[in-house]
């Protein structure tokens, strides 16, 4: 039937779409209702209100879209293609001589259009809501402690102002250890004056104190400044990594441009870029899995042309598609343990599944 967009492909296209905007909708919506009973349990708590509740679930709005788009593409495109299958078309295209290939090809474009937004969506709205709402958590757990998007984290300990500019998250042996990056330490008087600036490349939490790193540290007195630097020093901070663990904004939740400058700051200072890397492969790749796991599920809807079953075939092929996608985030952590770069990790399923469609068309066309 060539390349060009058919009649036929429009009516693919806007069955699959009809379907796959309502469970979109039907998914973020229910998550978004149940995020929001969960928050409402903490008004009241360090001045926490109603329009606080209200307004961390708005601003994670873009990022739950985002989330559950692979879903919504999965499940909508298995119920349009079941609602032609349903109402004979689906058996009518294929007698007009309408491949399989061309049909799910029809769907996936759909999906394909849709993801051009859904990735911009995760790449702008979607950050930006999540450092909104990790401010607001972080006022409510410590009242002491603030986000600023340019300037990053700041905090009042005792007589000393705290600043860092990136807080981030390693794994080490299992568990994640908090590091502040770029620190500045503001030491005042009693009268509010600054007597002594403390600058550290680094700070990290083992689990029982804090370490500076690349100290440099300037006092003023009556006779001018005085500078001394050290390689490393014990910090005496009240700041607590488990809240400032909370605080930071999770991976998965960055835009590609903080990952890759998360990755390239960690590998700088000769350490593993870790689960910043894999996050970063797994949103380059997104589009790539989500097209390539639509595909896979179509063969499901295609199968109940010749025997009955419909319903319980799509269902199954949603339990298979869903549970594949859960499946190769774990192979993809698996395999980053054992020391495998994070791109072939995150690539590899995507090829076997793209390889599994591409067979199962070329023998059914």
């Amino acid at each position: 039937m060539g390349l060009a967009i058919k009649r036929v492909d429009r009516l693919v296209g806007l069955t699959v779409l009809g379907s796959l905007l309502t469970t979109w909708l039907v998914l973020t919506g229910f998550d978004v209702v149940t995020q929001l009973l969960r928050q409402l349990g903490y008004v009241g708590r360090n001045g926490f209100t109603t329009f606080d509740a209200v307004s961390y679930v708005l601003v994670t709005v873009p990022r739950r879209l985002y989330e559950y788009f692979i879903f919504a593409a999965v499940i909508g495109g298995l119920m349009g293609l079941g609602s032609l299958a349903g109402n004979g078309e689906l058996t009518a295209l294929r007698a007009a001589g309408m491949s399989r290939l061309r049909i799910a090809a029809s769907a996936a474009g759909v999906v394909a259009v849709l993801i051009v937004g859904v990735t911009l969506l995760g790449e702008t709205a979607a950050p930006w809501g999540d450092q909104k709402a990790q401010a607001i958590q972080l006022r409510m757990k410590a009242n002491h402690l603030g986000l600023s998007g340019t300037t990053g984290l700041w905090a009042r300990d005792g007589n000393h102002i705290v600043n860092a500019k990136a807080t981030l998250i390693k794994q080490v042996q299992g568990h994640n250890v908090v590091e502040l990056a770029d620190v500045r330490v503001f030491t005042l008087t009693p009268d509010g004056q600054i007597d002594r600036f403390d600058w550290a490349k680094s700070a990290q939490n083992d689990g029982r104190e804090w370490i500076l790193k690349g100290v440099r540290t300037t006092t003023l007195d009556a006779s001018g400044t005085h500078t001394t630097s050290r390689a490393s020093e014990h910090w005496d901070t009240r700041l607590n990594p488990r809240v400032l663990e909370q605080s930071v904004t999770q991976p998965q939740y960055l835009p590609m441009r903080d990952l890759y400058r998360n990755m390239s700051y960690l590998e700088r200072n000769g350490q593993n870029p870790g689960i910043y890397a894999v996050t970063f492969w797994g949103r380059v790749l997104y589009p790539l899995n989500t097209l390539v796991l639509v595909l896979c599920a179509m063969p499901f809807a295609f199968g109940a042309l010749r025997s009955g079953g419909l319903g319980k075939r799509i269902f199954v092929g949603i339990l298979l598609a869903i549970g594949w996608y859960f499946l190769q985030k774990a192979l993809v952590n698996f395999a980053t343990i054992y020391g495998v770069p994070p791109l072939p990790a995150n690539l590899l399923p995507a090829v076997v599944l793209g390889l599994g469609a591409w067979l199962y068309f070329r023998k059914r066309s």
